[in-house]
């Protein structure tokens, strides 16, 4: 309040001032401008009348009358309920086009192949690819990875799993659904999360619980390190992880497996196409080393790898 009160105080003796050096030039000019009561009026007014009633500098407002002020256009109360439409159109039409959508709720859908690829070592196709539909908040996904033998009794080695999809937070999402896997022939269920951590590395955590009891877990971690706009070096570690001894399916319990992969893509086509080469690295570990070793498998295993990504 006392700083209203300086301000007011300020603006009074500017138009004090103000008129002070009129009043002479309009005298001058017109002698009949002002009658002699309303000089008198002026020349009484002194200095004690706009002295401060404190240190601070109010001023003596005692004998002003603010009854019949009108205030009514000052800012404040409540806006009128048809102030403005709820749809902030403001009666304005949306045309031919009709109202406009958030992106964010329209569903959509999309396919990425991450790895399409031959394996010339090992003779056979890698692949992992995945499909969805949905919104930003909830979709339908469809994922698959494996190997495919292109000689002697052509295997098909394939872990598939359809999934319900929602964000988690800002960097990670979960998943959660059925799976079945070809190798094992069983069915499981599973549930995951994937993201970003610090340092802009994808990575992916999976559980899969079997039919028969077996409890197995993928964890994965992939990073673009890109040399320009076109060329790009990935790589990739997988591990796997499982819950109890399987001697039908070559499984032990723990650590079962290593896969690293390194590959060198160029993308074109708007980022959507990248062919790559790369080379793979597998090997068995823990009790799984001796249990391949009586199997007469091999434990380390590598191979020269060539193929395509591309999403759409």
């Amino acid at each position: 309040m006392k700083i209203y009160k300086s301000a007011f105080n300020t603006t009074l003796l500017s138009a004090s001032v103000l008129l002070a050096m009129v009043i002479p030039q309009a005298n001058a000019a017109n002698s009949d401008g002002m009658n002699k009561s309303e000089m008198a009026a002026m020349s009484g007014m002194n200095d004690d009348s706009m002295n401060d009633s404190d240190n601070n500098g109010d001023m003596k407002m005692s004998g002003m009358d603010m009854s019949d002020m009108d205030m009514s256009g000052m800012q404040g109360g409540y806006a009128p309920s048809d102030a403005r439409s709820s749809d902030y159109s403001n009666g304005v039409g949306y045309g031919q086009y009709g109202k406009p959508t958030m992106e964010g709720s329209l569903p959509t859908w999309g396919v990425s192949v991450s790895k399409l690829g031959y394996l010339f070592d090992n003779d056979a196709i890698n692949y992992e690819t995945e499909a969805w539909v949905g919104t930003d908040s909830q979709r339908l996904m469809l994922r698959s990875e494996g190997e495919i033998q292109t000689k002697d009794d052509k295997n098909i080695d394939s872990l598939t799993s359809l999934s319900y999809w929602q964000p988690l937070g800002i960097y990670w999402n979960g998943q959660a659904g059925v799976a079945y896997d070809t190798k094992n022939d069983k069915a499981a269920i599973m549930t995951g999360i994937e993201g970003t951590t610090p340092y802009f590395i994808d990575t992916e955590a999976r559980a899969y619980l079997y039919t028969d009891g077996q409890v197995r877990l993928d964890l994965e971690a992939e990073y673009e390190w890109r040399l320009n706009q076109h060329w790009v070096v990935i790589p990739e570690a997988e591990l796997t992880v499982f819950g109890k001894d399987d001697t039908d399916n070559n499984i032990t319990r723990g650590f079962n497996g290593l896969e690293t992969e390194v590959r060198l893509t160029y993308q074109t086509l708007g980022r959507q196409l990248a062919p790559y080469v790369g080379y793979r690295y597998e090997t068995a570990l823990g009790s799984a080393r001796g249990q391949q070793r009586k199997l007469g498998e091999e434990v380390d295993s590598s191979s020269v790898t060539a193929g395509v990504k591309f999403w759409f």
